[in-house]
């Protein structure tokens, strides 16, 4: 299966269902009065997060999702049904980011704990039924509301795995060997830089109760943090781990394994300078090599805490494991973002907003917006209601001030109609 860590994806939420327009029929009831349903909800869409999933691979060919309309009302005071929720499973570890009308993105969760859901759509309410609108002036209405549109918006998601350690070093530093030797894990091992090309995670078992999650991080080079050999799309899944376990090649020279630790050490402080005061517990690796031994005993002088295994003999990997075990129970899991938090938003004492643009007179804000898309302008009564509620609003009044004439261009929302 594919490797996929980041989507973006189109959400609609469904429209709320239309009220009718109905009038209650029944033997010995003359004048039955009003009885048009209200519509249903529209379907809100969620977001799952699903510990079944390792990859956003799902996303890979279907991007645009959209939630079920609700029904319209029916006669004899029925509401119509409420479209059905749509939920959207996501990996454990996905960040969730949703574009803004500035066209910028905005952190709105960060999906940790298993089972979690989040709204990102909510469904529009239904239209009201006739029923709703008869006064001791008007008995009969003929008109009835429009479900409200449900929400929709762009969303991306970046996966961030979820692993209690992370081996990382340069490329062919032994890496997959490690992972394939403590785990049941089977990445792709051979004599070459470069053999793994995607994060590969495996479980430590530590005792009969006790395991933690590895990821073998690809290979990373000098210039990672900037995209060199994708080492950014590589960084992003370390940020998560309790534990760094950075192995450096026992097979080359001294000098040239000091040059390896600071190339890595480098790049980790360019991608998250905090990435440099996690615990790292410094490896080098391939003992059974000649040399190897000779290079441990020449650089713990300079590194006291420096240790070595043999992925091939076994030496030293279980002495790893239970010190990167012991590491992860005192580390708590580092927070790699913070979700804005909810605000609260004052309206404006104004609740609308006129601009003049080119020919037309564009007026927005929450309430007529939504009013104007569940007006039904078919019905005379329906408009009469609409123009009635702008003049509360004092919508009418502005637009006489802007210099607003007869035969003027008036745009909300969608909806475009002759000042008059």
């Amino acid at each position: 299966m594919q490797f996929i860590d980041e989507a973006t994806l189109t959400v609609a939420a469904g429209n709320g269902g239309d009220g009718i327009v109905a009038w209650r029929r029944e033997k010995y009831v003359p004048k039955g009065g009003p009885a048009g349903g209200d519509g249903g909800r529209g379907g809100s869409v969620y977001l799952l997060a699903d510990p079944e999933l390792s990859t956003l691979v799902e996303f890979r060919y279907k991007r645009q999702f959209g939630a079920p309309a609700g029904h319209a009302g029916s006669t004899s005071n029925k509401s119509g049904r409420a479209g059905e929720d749509l939920v959207i499973p996501v990996p454990v570890g996905t960040l969730v980011y949703r574009t803004t009308a500035a066209e910028s993105e905005v952190l709105i969760s960060d999906l940790t704990q298993p089972g979690t859901r989040m709204l990102v759509a909510k469904g529009g309410r239904g239209g009201l039924g006739n029923q709703h609108f008869a006064t001791s002036a008007r008995q009969t209405p003929r008109f009835a509301e429009k479900g409200e549109p449900g929400e929709h918006c762009v969303l991306r998601l970046e996966l961030r795995l979820l692993a209690d350690a992370a081996v990382i070093g340069l490329p062919n530093a032994g890496k997959s060997t490690l992972l394939s030797v403590v785990s049941a894990a089977r990445p792709k091992i051979a004599d070459y830089p470069f053999t793994t090309l995607e994060p590969q995670l495996g479980v430590v078992r530590v005792s009969e109760d006790e395991s933690f999650v590895m990821v073998d991080v690809p290979g990373l080079i000098e210039g990672a943090h900037e995209g060199a050999g994708l080492g950014d799309q590589f960084l992003r899944h370390i940020e998560r781990s309790r534990v760094l376990i950075h192995l450096l090649d026992g097979a080359k020279a001294a000098d040239e394994i000091l040059q390896d630790k600071e190339t890595i050490d480098r790049e980790l402080a360019a991608w998250n300078p905090k990435l440099t005061q996690r615990p790292t517990l410094l490896v080098i690796s391939k003992l059974d090599v000649p040399d190897a031994q000779e290079r441990l005993r020449e650089l713990s002088v300079r590194f006291p805490d420096l240790r070595g295994v043999s992925s091939a003999t076994g030496q030293g990997v279980r002495d790893l494991i239970y010190a990167a075990w012991q590491t992860i129970q005192y580390t708590p899991l580092p927070e790699i973002a913070a979700a804005e938090p909810p605000r609260i938003v004052l309206s404006p004492k104004e609740a609308f907003r006129i601009e003049r643009v080119d020919d037309a007179f564009v007026i927005s804000g929450e309430r007529v917006e939504r009013l104007a898309a569940m007006t039904d302008f078919d019905s005379d009564e329906g408009l009469g209601r609409f123009e009635q509620i702008l003049a509360k609003m004092g919508v009418d009044k502005k637009l006489r001030e802007m210099g607003a004439l007869e035969g003027d261009t008036v745009r909300i929302g969608a909806t475009e109609f002759t000042y008059s």
